[in-house]
């Protein structure tokens, strides 16, 4: 059930750990150490942040 789901879904998925590594990255490379940057001073908020982002970049790239 779970691998039919990501095999439907895999080119989405894709998009959303790209975007979940970006945001891992952006966070460890540009984050900011005194935290006043809300996203990018905690990996729990930039990690979701860009992997809904590559969620919705993705969305513009794949057919329906």
């Amino acid at each position: 059930m779970i691998l039919n789901f990501i095999l439907r879904h895999k080119a989405r998925l894709f998009f959303v750990v790209l975007g979940a590594l970006a945001g891992y990255a952006y966070y460890y490379f540009i984050g900011c150490s005194n935290g006043s940057c809300m996203i990018a001073s905690n990996p729990k908020v930039s990690v979701p942040y860009f992997a809904v982002l590559g969620y919705l970049i993705g969305g513009i790239f794949l057919k329906s």
